[in-house]
């Protein structure tokens, strides 16, 4: 879950001038919601829920926010612990240790022994989806032969009206 600039993917090249000098460049940027709403596919509400979840701090004028890079980075592991199943309370748990476990070796531990979880838990799923195609498809076949087994289109038709 861990989140990095886009140009730190494998076989990106760095800008020019290099990330260092991109990172400062950008160290200061600032994002509207819509921005952010519009780079990451959610909605503006969506930001604001996480915002009232306590999960992101974006600075305020006003009525107006804006959005740091680490509300984006944020956001970013917050999607991804979204997509990968995890529940807001443990991406809420995962971000405290991102923020005070610099050396990320807490955090990455927490990730680890959930990933290990989620993993038994689609393998059970995945058994338990071979089971009952097993058992659907042997259901299917008894209600083949039992039309008479000749054309089994026409059979299976008919068995599944």
């Amino acid at each position: 879950m861990s989140a990095r600039p886009p140009h730190a993917g494998p076989g990106r090249n760095p800008p020019p001038g290099g990330a260092a000098a991109e990172d400062k460049d950008d160290l200061g940027r600032l994002y509207t919601i819509g921005e952010l709403a519009c780079e990451l596919q959610i909605t503006t509400r969506a930001i604001r829920f996480y915002e009232a979840k306590g999960l992101i701090a974006p600075l305020r004028r006003g009525a107006q926010r804006s959005y740091s890079r680490r509300d984006r980075a944020r956001l970013m592991l917050i999607l991804r612990g979204k997509n990968l199943g995890f529940t807001l309370e443990e991406v809420a748990q995962y971000l405290k240790l991102y923020d005070a476990d610099p050396s990320q070796i807490a955090q990455t531990q927490m990730l680890l022994g959930r990933i290990e979880l989620a993993i038994e838990d689609l393998q059970v799923k995945r058994a338990d989806l071979d089971r009952t195609l097993k058992e659907l498809k042997r259901i299917r076949a008894q209600c083949v032969e039992h039309l008479g087994g000749g054309n089994t289109q026409a059979a299976r038709a008919k068995c599944k009206g």
